[in-house]
């Protein structure tokens, strides 16, 4: 049979038909899966600041391939990967995530997962990247992980992972990352992870790990990176000669119970860049042959038992081996027993090094004259030792210092005039040793120095005058000198200036007033001088002064009444002075002792404080009527003559008085890095019975120092901040930043696999809490309070600084309340640093959605009308009780269009139902005014429309006015 040629032609084409229809509809179903799989993973979210973005985008009337965070495959439309990182998700991982059988990459990172990580994500045999990390997952890793045998990055630090570590991922071969820290593993490492053969990075830290190190990890020739740092290992560390490590760069074992001796051949890991052994149980000598490790950058050997001696008692110098080491940047010795000397090759050290910390290791002799060769040192720590002779001149030459310790030594000689070229130094602290002379009228050159601490000393002469122009200084400590001379009335004003320490000199004369105007004061301490005169009234402007102490001096007169309103002085001491009159009783005085006013005899009031009871007005007169009759009358003669005798008694009697030693039972907290050791044991490990919340750039902490100090730590995310060049310089920076109204920055700690802050710890939560919560109300004289706190700061932030300081993520829930409900504003500090990183300025993690600027959303222009804007939108929200993000907010009605639309006509409908159930009873004019008064000006704060919205200079202006409107029309209501 014979087909025609037509027909076959037909023929074929109806198969080819059939063929591409059968593959389509295929297709359609496999894509249909994909997209089910997406939509029940965004059902399992329940809240998100990002939620309305994936409502609004993930919707079935688009491709799933165009939808955020979805990436397919360009042949057959399937999905590859899945990025939702940094969205602040919160919810838990939907099972049917398994279903996405073409996944190659899911990253859920920096969100908010909670609950256990479904089994079913091993059906994902495709997968090669799995980054879950930063986020609040628990439970077992599932056992079958390692299905997914084409995994190469696997990132699940962060979490609450618990029970032992995975040993089947050994099967997984082609791991090139694995992560699993700060998490709550236990147990040993498994023998099989030493077979991972392309194995590159391994993270274990932070957990509950314990046992040897498998000696097989180090015969991994790929292996670059490990850290083990803050578990409980033990035993020697495996470096022996056996052992082949041609490509480690990074070995962090600090914070464990390594014990036994540095083995020599840790040098055959010839390119290692970092060695951190750091607090553990090392003993033995510093091998010299860390010196052949050419690209050495890092070296932590701190808080161990290390000794500089060989085992043939010769002086072994480790520390001229290191010169070899071109690279060095870091070098930690602190708290070994090294008794050693500084070399005078300590000058052949690398260009690049930054730090020398060897504080407490019983170094001894002289300081070289070599030292001033290290021009790129940034910090040198040489506190607690046995260092003897004089400061070299040659000090001068370290250009690029900016913190010297060298406190707690047998320093002698004077303080060198080299010291004021060091134009970046930030800490100085020269204390405790046996200085003598004056302080360099050149310490004026030192413009960026905060601390200052020359106390316990021989110094003498006055303290010169233009140390107070030091427009950075925070911490002042010159105690325990012989400074005699007196305070100028000319000192200029600090601004910034938290802690001055005078006590036990020779310092006469009167308290300049201008002290009282130091609004950032919070520790004064002028007992054990000479003193005379009366106590400045100003000293009531010190707002947040906690501890004044002017005992032991000749001061007279009466107790200022302006100290009653000192609402956070806890500490008061003017005891064994010649003050009279009545004690104060409101405010703090309600809460001192006895102890405060000893040895005044003249002093009445409170029977609580051990004095007399103060005479009353009528028994007043009576007694000046019998001193006139009894005393002035007898004769101008006598008065002169018994004036006479007492001024010169009481010359004789300042000449030779010696004034007793007390102890001091006050506790100062230290200006000082803050270790990662204390701040583990203070937030109990960073327990979450410790956490105060969350958010994009970390989580926050409650904790308590050594010290016994209370403070907020903010735990940074490590992916953030791995970038950042130079945070704890910039952290520096954050701290001259002093205002009433922020969140004091006290201290930093880093190292290489953390990044915190330590802040000032407020105690009353956020200003979310009390807007949202059925639990707290803010009445309407609260809420603009909280207004002119917050307005204060941005105009303190954006025109107060020599630089303006934008912040870039106000919202509430970075408004801190105080015990008197007084305003603090948080995470300025991180904005500072991330504008200070160009890589990060433009970045999501900048601005939270609804309060972020429309410029800064559209073209990422980070600048103070941002600020105002964020503002703007709180402003409205403290009236309207509506968040930004509110659900009634869809499409392109936003908080601000729906209260325009109200305005003017039905203005009452947009505010706050509690709040005007509070403002009941008021004068319902004056009232609305005060109403229309806050709305119009959160409108302007948040016009569209940079160059339109209102200075915050006139914000402060009008919301002062109103304030006054508003006390003016209480109806003798408490507010």
């Amino acid at each position: 049979m014979v087909i025609e040629r037509p027909s076959l032609l037909f023929l074929l084409g109806f198969l080819l038909v059939q063929s591409c229809m059968h593959q389509l509809y295929s297709q359609s179903l496999s894509n249909s899966t994909d997209q089910l799989a997406l939509i029940a993973f965004k059902s399992n979210i329940t809240s998100s600041p990002n939620q309305t973005l994936l409502a609004a985008n993930w919707t079935t009337t688009t491709n799933m391939c165009n939808w955020v965070g979805v990436s397919c495959s360009r042949r057959r439309q399937r999905v590859t990967a899945l990025n939702l990182s940094y969205m602040g998700l919160e919810g838990t991982i939907s099972p049917h995530i398994g279903n996405l059988s073409f996944l190659v990459s899911l990253d859920l990172s920096n969100n908010y997962f909670f609950s256990f990580l479904p089994h079913e994500i091993s059906r994902l045999h495709r997968l090669r990247i799995l980054r879950l990390s930063s986020n609040l997952l628990e439970g077992n890793i599932p056992p079958t992980l390692h299905y997914c045998r084409k995994l190469q990055v696997l990132s699940l630090a962060e979490n609450k992972f618990s029970g032992g570590l995975p040993s089947q991922m050994s099967y997984c071969r082609e791991l090139v990352v694995l992560s699993l820290s700060f998490n709550k593993f236990i147990g040993s490492i498994p023998k099989g992870y030493g077979s991972l053969e392309k194995l590159q990075k391994l993270y274990l830290g932070d957990n509950n790990l314990n046992g040897s190190i498998p000696r097989s990890l180090f015969n991994n020739s790929s292996l670059k990176e490990i850290s083990l740092t803050n578990n409980s290992f033990y035993g020697n560390i495996p470096f022996d000669i056996g052992l082949s490590c041609p490509n480690l760069e990074y070995v962090v074992f600090g914070m464990n119970k390594f014990s036994g001796r540095i083995s020599s051949y840790l040098s055959n890991c010839s390119k290692l860049l970092v060695v951190d052994f750091h607090t553990n149980l090392l003993s033995g000598p510093i091998p010299t042959s860390l010196g052949r490790l050419k690209y050495l950058q890092e070296l932590y050997l701190n808080n161990n038992q290390l000794t500089g001696e060989s085992s043939e008692g010769q002086e072994l110098n480790f520390l001229s081996s290191l010169s070899n080491c071109r690279f060095l940047k870091m070098l930690s010795i602190s708290r070994n027993p090294l008794d050693i000397t500084l070399p005078n090759s300590i000058g052949n050290f690398s260009v690049y090094l930054e730090s020398i910390v060897a504080s407490q290791t019983q170094i001894r002799g002289y300081i070289p004259m070599e030292i001033g060769s290290l021009k790129g040192l940034t910090w040198l720590h040489l506190s607690s030792n046995n260092l003897s002779g004089n400061i070299p001149s040659t000090i001068g030459g370290l250009e690029s210092l900016q913190k010297l310790f060298l406190d707690h030594n047998k320093i002698e000689g004077s303080t060198p005039e080299d010291i004021c070229q060091l134009k970046n130094l930030g800490d100085l602290d020269l204390s405790d040793n046996k200085i003598f002379g004056s302080i360099p009228n050149c310490i004026a050159n030192l413009s960026y120095l905060q601390y200052l601490n020359l106390s316990s000393n021989r110094l003498e002469s006055s303290i010169p005058l233009n140390l107070w122009s030091l427009g950075n200084l925070q911490v002042l400590d010159l105690s325990l000198n012989a400074f005699g001379g007196y305070l100028s009335p000319n000192m200029k004003k600090s601004d910034v200036i938290e802690h001055i320490d005078l006590s036990r000199n020779q310092i006469t004369r009167n308290i300049p007033s201008i002290i009282g105007s130091f609004e950032s004061l919070r520790f004064l301490d002028l007992s054990k001088n000479s003193f005379r005169g009366e106590i400045p009234q100003s000293f009531g402007d010190l707002k947040g002064l906690d501890m004044l102490n002017l005992s032991y001096n000749n001061l007279n007169g009466s107790i200022p009444k302006s100290l009653e309103a000192l609402s956070y002085l806890k500490n008061l001491n003017v005891s064994f002075n010649e003050l009279s009159g009545e004690i104060p009783s409101g405010g703090p005085f309600a809460n001192f002792t006895a102890e405060s006013f000893l040895g005044n005899k003249a002093l009445c009031g409170n029977q609580f404080f051990d004095v007399p009871p103060c005479p009353s007005p009528s028994s007043k007169g009576l007694r000046v009527k019998e001193i006139l009759l009894k005393y002035v009358l007898p004769g101008i003669s006598s008065i002169i003559i018994i004036l006479a005798l007492v001024y010169m008694l009481r010359r004789h009697r300042e000449s030779n008085k010696q004034v007793p030693s007390l102890p001091n039972t006050l506790s100062v907290l230290e200006h000082r890095m803050i270790s990662y050791q204390e701040l583990c044991r203070g937030t109990n490990n960073f327990c979450e019975s410790n956490l105060l919340g969350t958010g994009g750039f970390g989580s926050v902490y409650k904790g308590v120092l050594f010290d016994g100090t209370i403070v907020a730590v903010k735990v940074l995310n490590l992916q953030l901040v791995g970038a950042f060049k130079s945070f704890d310089a910039e952290c520096k920076v954050l701290q001259t930043i002093r205002h009433r109204n922020l969140v004091k920055v006290i201290s930093t700690c880093s190292n290489l696999e953390f990044r915190a802050l330590v802040l000032q710890y407020i105690p009353n939560g956020n200003l979310e809490r009390w807007l949202y919560s059925h639990n707290y109300c803010l009445n309407l004289l609260q809420r603009v309070n909280i207004m002119i706190d917050i307005a204060s700061v941005l105009d303190y932030l954006h025109y107060g600084q020599s630089e303006p300081v934008v912040h870039c993520d106000l919202k509430p829930t970075n408004i801190l309340l105080d015990d008197d409900m007084v305003a603090h504003v948080a995470d300025f500090g991180i904005a500072k640093i991330l504008a200070e990183n160009k890589d990060f300025i433009y970045t999501k993690t900048l601005g939270t959605l609804g309060y972020i600027a429309p410029e800064y959303g559209s073209e990422g222009k980070v600048l103070i009308k941002c600020d105002v804007y964020s503002y703007g939108i709180i402003l409205l929200e403290m009236i309207t009780r509506k968040k930004p993000t509110n659900d009634m907010f869809v499409g392109r009605l936003t908080l601000r269009q729906w209260i325009n639309k109200l305005l003017p006509g039905r203005m009452m409908k947009v505010v706050d139902d509690s709040l005007l159930r509070i403002e009941h009873g008021r004068d319902i004019i004056a009232i609305e005014s005060i109403f229309s008064s806050i709305i119009e000006l959160g409108l302007k704060c948040s016009e569209e429309l940079p160059d339109e919205r209102i200075n915050i200079k006139d914000v402060v202006l009008k919301l002062n006015k109103i304030k006054l409107a508003l006390s003016g029309n209480k109806n003798n209501r408490s507010v």
